[in-house]
């Protein structure tokens, strides 16, 4: 059962513009899509992962164990995150200062996952989206985007793909050429991927899951071009059989 904050019970006013919610496990593409999906249909891409790595590093600045929820709750209550949507991605600003490239790298990554699992942080997280994205007009990806910080998104699809496929695609884009350090192989990226999934599925709160009403598309034998085109035909169902209404 989840612990974020309790829905309202007041109805809430239709929304001018969809929230388009993509969850789905780390290396499915989600960012791709979620960027992809904004710039065609002219939406804010708003990448709430990098809420999490943000402050994740902030953990790791201040030497923080992520495993302590007391510590990283006040830490948090004292932390401004904002996120600027741009044409090439988020701009990710820590307490005024541009994160954008130290989020993403390996150790902020991996930190971010475990911060990530405490129930009192991701219900303080899950306020925070719901301000971004209240109305409308945006595309958010993450892990529980159409279960709980969205359940009433109005249109929600779950990336998914097989663990090896995932990890060769983060192997092609992370380690381009020969130089790549050998302790870095495909094998211990699947090996990681398979883990963080085993995490992320069977935490307490807000697992990893696609939402009853969500469409699923599953890339593992699909290519970029038909994933996207798949997503595509998915939101603009929807706008058009909104026109009717």
């Amino acid at each position: 059962m989840s612990t974020s904050a309790p829905e309202s019970t007041q109805p809430r006013p239709k929304r001018e513009r969809p929230v388009i919610a993509i969850d789905g496990p780390a290396g499915a593409g989600k960012s791709t899509m979620a960027a992809h999906l904004a710039r065609r249909f002219g939406f804010l891409n708003l990448e709430t992962g990098a809420m999490y790595r943000a402050l994740a590093l902030k953990a790791i600045e201040n030497d923080l164990g992520f495993d302590d929820e007391d510590a990283l709750m006040d830490i948090a209550s004292r932390t401004t995150i904002l996120l600027e949507p741009q044409m090439e991605g988020n701009r990710v600003l820590l307490d005024g200062q541009d994160v954008s490239r130290r989020v993403r790298d390996t150790d902020v990554t991996a930190a971010a996952s475990q911060v990530s699992v405490h129930p009192r942080l991701r219900a303080w997280m899950v306020e925070q989206q719901r301000l971004l994205g209240e109305r409308g007009g945006v595309v958010m990806e993450g892990r529980d985007i159409g279960t709980v910080v969205f359940p009433d998104a109005e249109v929600k699809i779950f990336l998914d793909a097989a663990p090896e496929v995932r990890g060769n695609r983060r192997y092609r884009q992370t380690m381009p050429g020969e130089a790549a350090p050998a302790r870095v192989t495909e094998d211990s990226i699947v090996q990681e991927l398979k883990e963080r999934d085993a995490r992320d599925r069977n935490r307490t709160d807000s697992p990893l899951r696609p939402a009853a009403d969500a469409v699923i598309l599953d890339s593992t034998a699909m290519t970029l071009d038909e994933v996207l085109t798949a997503a595509e035909q998915v939101v603009r169902k929807h706008v058009e059989e909104r026109k009717l209404h």
